[in-house]
């Protein structure tokens, strides 16, 4: 009764994936003395196979850690409902497609050949990439102001552009229309040397991606610099919403970045 009650706690997980049932089947038990450790290893087996198919196309639009207004002022709820609900979905369904029949791939790793791949996963792969990247690394104001940047990642900072207020300088100018000319993205990135860089990048291009910069470059932070991300608010006042959007920027999550591509030397893991 024990071994029929465990196995039929697998049944849900198999109809949400439109397994039939049937598909697993216990061995028989050759003796009293049969292994119960052994069936439960097994059926644990195929619960977890279940969990990840591997299927292509499976790139999910993540919502949002935060309600849309919640980083109003500097941000407002308009402009994040049409940007989350409509422009980054537009970038999943298109990698989809884009995808569609072939081997399942991370999105990270999906970057490195992007601009190999061609148009559908570099420009699609690329905005789904860098959305879920952007979004997570936002906070409400008031939860991002007892937010700062570690000690490690403050000592790197202060190698690169001599202080943090010396590194947002150099990003305002990075960002600005003139050096990120039309739709883009600007990045704080670790090099190859392990040492920051600041660097622009065009469309939804990113310097994981082979070929973008003079090497593959990691960010641990970046900013979207496209007008649908501040045109509503700020117009065409660019330098404005990128001054302001340090008010919202989450210290804790570009500290756990920084850290996991030392140690990695690897594009950051994403929802989606």
């Amino acid at each position: 009764m024990i071994m029929k009650l465990s196995f039929a706690l697998l049944i849900p997980a198999v109809a949400s994936y439109n397994i039939p049932a049937n598909a697993f089947t216990l061995p028989s038990l050759p003796s009293a003395a049969a292994s119960r450790r052994e069936i439960l290893k097994k059926a644990s087996a195929a619960a977890i196979t279940v969990a990840a198919p591997g299927l292509a196309g499976a790139y999910d639009l993540p919502d949002l850690p935060y309600a849309f207004d919640a980083l109003e002022p500097w941000i407002d709820a308009p402009t994040m409902k049409i940007h989350h609900d409509m422009h980054h979905q537009t970038y999943v369904t298109n990698v989809n497609k884009a995808t569609e029949g072939k081997p399942a791939v991370d999105i990270v790793a999906l970057q490195t050949d992007a601009l190999a791949a061609g148009p559908g996963v570099r420009n699609s792969g690329g905005g789904h990439y860098n959305h879920a990247f952007f979004w997570d690394e936002m906070t409400p104001a008031d939860k991002a102001s007892k937010t700062k940047p570690s000690s490690a990642l403050q000592s790197k900072i202060n190698a690169a552009f001599g202080s943090t207020e010396g590194m947002k300088e150099k990003f305002a100018a990075a960002a600005a229309p003139g050096a990120v000319f039309g739709s883009g993205w600007c990045w704080v990135v670790v090099n190859g040397k392990d040492e920051l860089e600041i660097v622009g990048t065009p469309n939804q291009d990113n310097p994981l991606m082979k070929g973008v910069k003079d090497e593959i470059k990691y960010p641990i932070l970046g900013l979207d610099v496209w007008e649908h991300a501040y045109y509503l608010k700020y117009q065409n006042r660019r330098p404005e919403y990128v001054g302001n959007w340090w008010n919202v920027l989450n210290w804790d999550k570009v500290n756990e970045n920084f850290d996991y591509v030392m140690k990695n030397h690897a594009g950051v893991p994403v929802r989606g």
